[in-house]
């Protein structure tokens, strides 16, 4: 697999942004069965070893699993306020859950829970998310979970981009490129008006 051409300005933006903690959030964006858009806020995990893929965490009790195995397409939009360059990627989600066919994505996903915090790890232990809420608030502090076994509902997320725009808020006029992909290592780099 080659790197994608995307992928350089998109780490010097992350390497310039590092000082930014909340420059590691991104919104990722699914279609629901009724047609309507859902946004949220997830945090990026780093890319899926040797491939162009997002890495983000998820819980199988929530929402968005349904929006994936309604419409597996996803848009994310990052915004890095220090450099004001934002990119939107969109492409294929794939979920990858305990029991996904691909032994290397389960070693993946246990890969990602090892190196979450106790914190979010524990997060994947609360009550079921969107459901009324609980009233025993111990329930959001349970026992630490397992560092080596995922719980069940843990979810890997990743994000394959087929396209990337690239937009610089910097300057007058300001500088947009639209990345294409022709085939698994072939990407179509154009410079559009922003």
């Amino acid at each position: 697999m080659s790197v994608a051409p995307w992928r350089s300005p998109l780490a010097r933006a992350l390497h310039n942004n590092r000082a930014l903690p909340y420059a590691r959030y991104f919104q990722l964006a699914t279609v629901g069965a009724n047609g309507y858009p859902a946004n949220r806020t997830v945090v990026f995990r780093g890319f899926l070893e040797n491939t162009n893929q997002l890495q983000i965490v998820t819980d199988s009790r929530s929402q968005k699993i349904n929006h994936i195995q309604h419409q597996h397409w996803g848009e994310i939009c990052w915004y890095f306020p220090k450099t004001r360059e934002q990119f939107r990627l969109g492409g294929n989600l794939n979920l990858v859950t305990a029991s996904h066919t691909s032994q290397g994505l389960r070693d993946a996903r246990q890969i990602v829970w090892q190196e979450l915090s106790d914190s979010a790890r524990s997060q994947f232990a609360w009550p079921e998310p969107g459901v009324a809420r609980v009233e025993d608030e111990a329930a959001f502090s349970p026992l630490p979970s397992d560092r080596e076994q995922p719980l069940p509902n843990f979810c890997l997320l990743l994000l394959e981009p087929i396209q990337v725009d690239h937009l610089q808020l910097r300057g007058n006029p300001q500088n947009r490129w639209l990345y294409q992909q022709q085939s698994p290592d072939q990407w179509l780099k154009q410079a559009v008006n922003p």
